[in-house]
């Protein structure tokens, strides 16, 4: 099964991405910092990455450029920043793509 590093700080949001992925076969390790989501990456396999950018320790922009000097796997970015400047950057930083907040898991 595809393994998913899920970097969320909000429950309800990340309780919905786990059970919508798990249900798609999908295995989901969830960090709620930027820092937790760096050791998890050090120590696991994953198949690609969702982060948000409003996390509590740093932006999900900074966590994408330093995944981006361990790993190369696939970053997704999943946030209620919709700004073309914030979209930009995300993908100049190293994310493959760009997903505003509110979405439907379907």
């Amino acid at each position: 099964m595809p393994h998913v590093l899920l970097v969320e700080d909000e429950p309800a949001i990340a309780d919905t991405l786990v059970y919508a992925l798990e249900t798609e076969c999908f295995t989901v390790t969830h960090a709620l910092t930027g820092t937790d989501a760096l050791a998890a990456a050090s120590h696991g396999n994953f198949d690609f990455a969702i982060l948000d950018i409003g996390l509590p320790d740093m932006t999900g922009l900074d966590l994408c450029r330093r995944l981006r000097e361990i790993s190369a796997i696939p970053i997704l970015f999943l946030t209620a920043r919709d700004g073309e400047l914030d979209r930009i950057l995300g993908l100049e930083l190293g994310g493959d793509d760009y997903v505003s907040k509110p979405f439907s898991p379907r």
